[in-house]
């Protein structure tokens, strides 16, 4: 059996809406630049900026650090807020729930924010389990929510049965009836052990419960987050065709499926999913941005400063070209502005960090001239 459902009574209802998210960015016509605000292929509004919730510790100055940034982030203009159930043992997602519990006491209703989380990670409760086997076996084997042949990797689960345990977790963590976006994570963490095939016919269930708990009213549409699966050669081993992706969810719920979103790393270090023709879309070849626009499917860039990383140093012809003064402005510029993208995610555990890049809520994208200037192929 899955873990008890919560009492949806107890839970914020709805899903975010085409009609509520274009309200939200009306909030800031005086002060979003044109382009901050984009709108995905299903009709939701999303920022160019999103809020991430990966890294800190597993305590509570970190719990309430995360909160305050989120309610300061939608504040300030940003709606898209991302977390995943394995991040810091459930405790981002809670923190996210806190959030959004303060936030629509300020009158922003939930139907204004695209919640994003994700599933397929193994993860202890709160903290580091004293005996992580114990914890697995009590919460999931006994219960029958996963068999041992069901993990891979040793740390990767995605069958519907524990999707479904997991989405129940998540909708209690986040205090929410709905999610907007809910994940499969990283499912090429799989191909490291199950042959192609079988990793096809567990995408294929995947998608297929996923579609169920749409039908359900618990998920608004669900995608791929993914690290390097879409960024590889196609010989790779590891490697992720988007249209074959595309194709297992029409198998799944029909033409009008709800495959509409992929999570996966773009930033200055890596340029992939801009560069590298790797994605085949019928008899043409292109790069995973265009590819996205091609299928119909939202494309959301992780580690859009690669964890701190891409936040100085930079070269100094992108100041030329950009005209924005800090690093981690230029670098996130430069992710925000790649055609075909929707939403830059960044970690922000601290309001400074919020306030830093809010700065780039009035900013326009750079324009295609601006851009070609860094890039030198066209994009």
């Amino acid at each position: 059996m899955p873990s008890p459902s919560p009492d949806d009574r107890a839970l914020a209802p709805g899903c975010a809406t085409a009609q509520d998210t274009l309200r939200y960015a009306a909030r800031f016509r005086e002060h979003a630049a044109a382009g901050h605000f984009r709108e995905t292929p299903g009709g939701l509004v999303l920022s160019s900026i999103g809020i991430g919730t990966y890294l800190g510790e597993a305590d509570a100055a970190t719990d309430a650090a995360y909160t305050g940034a989120i309610i300061a982030a939608v504040e300030g203009g940003v709606n898209v807020v991302d977390t995943a159930i394995n991040y810091r043992f459930q405790r981002s997602e809670r923190s996210a729930g806190a959030a959004l519990k303060k936030l629509r006491s300020k009158g922003y209703s939930r139907e204004e924010i695209v919640l994003c989380t994700k599933a397929g990670f193994l993860t202890p409760d709160g903290e580091m389990a004293a005996d992580p086997n114990e914890y697995f076996s009590r919460e999931f084997l006994s219960r029958g929510v996963f068999n041992p042949e069901d993990i891979a990797a040793g740390c990767h689960c995605m069958t519907p049965r524990y999707l479904e345990d997991q989405l129940e977790r998540s909708r209690r963590n986040l205090g929410v009836q709905c999610l907007d976006v809910f994940y499969l994570h990283n499912p090429e963490t799989q191909l490291s052990e199950v042959p192609a095939g079988e990793f096809r016919k567990r995408i294929a269930a995947a998608f297929t419960f996923l579609e169920s708990a749409v039908a359900a009213g618990k998920i608004g549409a669900y995608g791929l987050a993914t690290w390097n699966a879409f960024r590889e050669n196609p010989q790779s081993p590891g490697y992720l065709s988007l249209e074959d992706m595309a194709e297992l969810a029409v198998e799944a719920g029909g033409q009008n499926h709800h495959f509409r979103f992929v999570q996966l790393p773009l930033n200055l270090a890596m340029p992939e999913a801009l560069t590298l023709a790797n994605q085949k879309v019928g008899d043409r070849t292109m790069a995973m941005v265009q590819a996205g626009r091609v299928l119909g499917i939202t494309l959301v860039a992780s580690a859009a400063l690669l964890q701190g990383q891409l936040t100085k140093n930079l070269p100094p012809h992108m100041r030329q070209a950009l005209g924005l003064e800090t690093d981690s402005a230029l670098a996130l510029q430069f992710v925000r502005s790649v055609p075909g993208l929707t939403t830059a995610l960044v970690g922000m555990s601290q309001i400074g960090h919020v306030e830093a890049n809010l700065a780039l809520v009035d900013v326009q994208p750079a324009a295609r001239d601006e851009f070609l200037k860094l890039f030198g192929t066209r994009p």
